[in-house]
């Protein structure tokens, strides 16, 4: 599971690779470092049909199942001390850490964000995969320039609940990516999974605009040799 990437490069070299005609993030500094519910760069639709790149936090909303049963064990957890209850007001504040990378698109739970409006492009110039006995956090990129490429994402835009207790109910955008089987670089230190990544043009275009029935075909590891190792150990790819 990818969970620490970056994106180093400027904002105006993402918005012409990904033709983004509106810039809503400010001044963008480069971001060695992107972890969980970070806001970052997406580059998405605006609801005026205009593409723009925008800030988002790093998590889609999980399935109502998964924060369902994490409140129930809350709950008992309070009985079992002898607290009281009010499973509903609990239900309402259970944190919803997010999920951040996606497999299963023929979940129920996902199938309504496959549409046009909630795909989205991800910036990043490396990505982490973490393995202890590799050497912790394994660092993949395109080259050792750290090219800028993209991931196959999808958002959701003002998502309100509660991500974590301190902070309480919060409106925001978020966005996970999807992944897919690894390639053969990435196999060897993470077997299970590795982000679906777009490098081409027409593949940019292709998650943006065109039909699910063709666009699930992006869903797709990078063929062998595409990707080398830049770093190892390091929480921020500063490079």
């Amino acid at each position: 599971m990818c969970n620490l990437y970056s994106e180093t490069k400027g904002q105006a070299a993402i918005r012409a690779a990904a033709r983004a005609m509106r810039d809503l993030t400010g001044n963008l500094a480069p971001m060695p470092g992107i972890f969980p519910d970070y806001p970052t760069p997406i580059i998405c639709t605006g609801e005026d049909g205009v593409r723009e790149l925008v800030m988002a936090r790093w998590g889609m909303p999980s399935p109502a199942q998964v924060v369902f049963e994490a409140a129930s064990a809350r709950a008992n957890k309070l009985r079992a001390r002898g607290g009281s209850v009010d499973f509903a007001e609990l239900l309402k504040m259970e944190p919803d850490k997010g999920v951040t990378n996606v497999r299963n698109l023929a979940s129920s739970h996902w199938a309504p964000h496959l549409a046009l409006a909630s795909r989205c492009l991800v910036p990043f110039t490396s990505f982490s995969e973490f393995n202890r006995e590799a050497g912790g956090d394994i660092w993949f990129a395109r080259g050792e320039d750290r090219p800028l490429s993209f991931f196959a994402g999808i958002w959701r835009r003002d998502w309100t609940g509660v991500r974590k207790i301190r902070t309480g109910v919060e409106t925001i955008d978020a966005f996970a990516f999807l992944t897919c089987r690894p390639n053969a670089e990435v196999e060897a230190v993470h077997p299970k999974a590795m982000p679906v990544i777009l490098t081409e043009d027409w593949e940019l275009e292709q998650w943006m605009l065109s039909p699910w029935e063709e666009a699930k075909a992006l869903q797709r590891p990078l063929p062998d040799g595409a990707l080398q190792i830049v770093a190892k150990g390091v929480k921020l790819d500063d490079a």
